[in-house]
């Protein structure tokens, strides 16, 4: 265990960017929250330089998403192509067994919406409240598989709707969109582990396994895509780490689209949930707004 958590510590960034060892991943999300902190340092000495920085960091990652655009883009091509291929060589039994898989992960993520069902009972909020007027962002994160889409309605959701701050609004739906996603950085990520790990001799009932997945998958889900398919950017991150083999990975994506959804829609959910029991405890929520039945947001997106 020690030997494994000095290898999460870059030691030739470089290389870790290249994805060359195992644990390349997590190394490079500390060397950036080093990177962050330094920024974060000299932006108090020096403000104008550290504008400069961020300006270009600003710039790359628009040409990262951009980039990330084109690839979401062709992913309908080589669903199609891995769907065919599946199927062509697949037996009835395995097709069968991708099923079950489905329903294994509607399961996983409904247990998630009961947790949150159950957290929003005991700060005293009313869940059918709650979930009416949430309705509108969770059905458009259904059916659009994007956290990001879902920016609007969200924000005009909790403001609108819930009765939730501006302030606080903005920040936890911004927030949720790529840190802490319950569906594609927290059960989906992990599920797909310990389905994997068995395969290759490892035993998911040992305390090195579980305590291993769980902090790997608490910093993958740090910079999480708020768009489709992000899951399985952090799914293979995770896997990557856990040095497990990632090819499964290529007839799962063929049903991926089908498990995002739902997977979204948690997202999404845990967002507002965050945005809510933040604005409860710091005194930024209107109560009566929160309590009006119907002051309800319907989806014009």
């Amino acid at each position: 265990m020690p030997q494994q958590i000095l290898s999460f510590l870059p030691t030739n960034i470089f290389a870790d960017f290249a994805g060359t060892r195992a644990t390349s991943t997590i190394a490079v999300v500390i060397f950036s929250l080093l990177v962050g902190g330094a920024f974060l340092a000299v932006r108090k000495r020096e403000p104008q330089t550290a504008a400069v920085f961020a300006k270009g960091i600003h710039a790359l990652q628009a040409i990262v998403h951009q980039i990330v655009k084109f690839v979401i883009k062709l992913t309908p091509y080589g669903i199609l192509a891995l769907m065919t291929r599946a199927t062509a060589t697949s037996s009835i039994k395995s097709i069968l067994n991708l099923g079950i898989f489905i329903i294994a992960a509607y399961a996983a993520l409904l247990v998630v919406l009961l947790l949150h069902t159950v957290i929003l009972a005991v700060n005293q909020i009313d869940p059918l409240t709650y979930y009416k007027k949430a309705w509108p962002a969770l059905i458009f994160a259904f059916t659009s598989r994007t956290s990001a889409g879902t920016l609007p309605l969200n924000v005009q959701i909790q403001t609108e709707a819930l009765g939730i701050s501006p302030v606080v609004a903005n920040f936890a739906s911004s927030f949720g969109l790529t840190i802490g996603q319950n569906g594609c950085a927290g059960v989906y990520p992990a599920m797909i582990a310990t389905i994997i790990a068995p395969t290759v001799g490892v035993n998911v009932f040992s305390f090195q396994f579980i305590l291993s997945l769980i902090a790997i998958v608490t910093i993958s889900s740090f910079g999480v895509a708020g768009v489709g398919g992000g899951a399985t950017f952090t799914t293979l991150m995770v896997l990557g780490a856990l040095n497990l083999p990632v090819e499964i990975m290529g007839v799962i994506i063929a049903i991926d689209p089908i498990v995002d959804m739902a997977r979204t829609l948690v997202n999404v959910n845990d967002s507002i949930l965050a945005g809510l029991l933040a604005a409860k405890q710091t005194g930024q929520l209107d109560n009566e707004t929160l309590k009006d039945t119907t002051q309800v947001v319907e989806s014009t997106l």
